[in-house]
């Protein structure tokens, strides 16, 4: 159990990187501070997809898997909207250190939400 835990954990920030990194497209990354944005949807669907693939290579039976897809969705879309409409209000730029604070705490949000992905998991399965 112990192993299959951190290899959650190690998997999900290989989704992450990925999600995050490489696999945004120009759409997602333009015009975010809007909320209702198709871009940002995409983007929080790629991270969805991926948890998908993470918790099916654990075995996760489907209506958990289900809940903690749509769950990761829900949450990574609206981190993901309160960064960009937070340095959209303060006009963030990289050279700025605010701007590194927010994208820090981004970070440290979505991390949050793995942990908790793998206690639900853990509690649910």
């Amino acid at each position: 159990m112990i192993s299959t835990l951190f290899v959650l954990l190690i998997l999900f920030q290989i989704k992450h990187m990925f999600a995050d990194y490489f696999l945004q497209t120009p759409k997602m990354l333009a015009g975010r501070g809007q909320y209702m944005h198709s871009g940002r949807a995409q983007h929080a669907g790629v991270h969805a997809a991926g948890t998908a693939i993470v918790l099916l290579l654990v075995g996760t039976p489907f209506l958990p898997l289900l809940v903690l897809v749509v769950g990761e969705w829900f949450v990574h879309f609206h981190i993901d909207y309160w960064k960009a409409s937070y340095s959209d209000r303060k006009k963030l730029a990289p050279d700025q250190a605010a701007f590194w604070r927010a994208a820090g705490f981004d970070q440290f949000l979505h991390q949050l939400t793995y942990v908790a992905i793998v206690w639900i998991w853990v509690l649910w399965t």
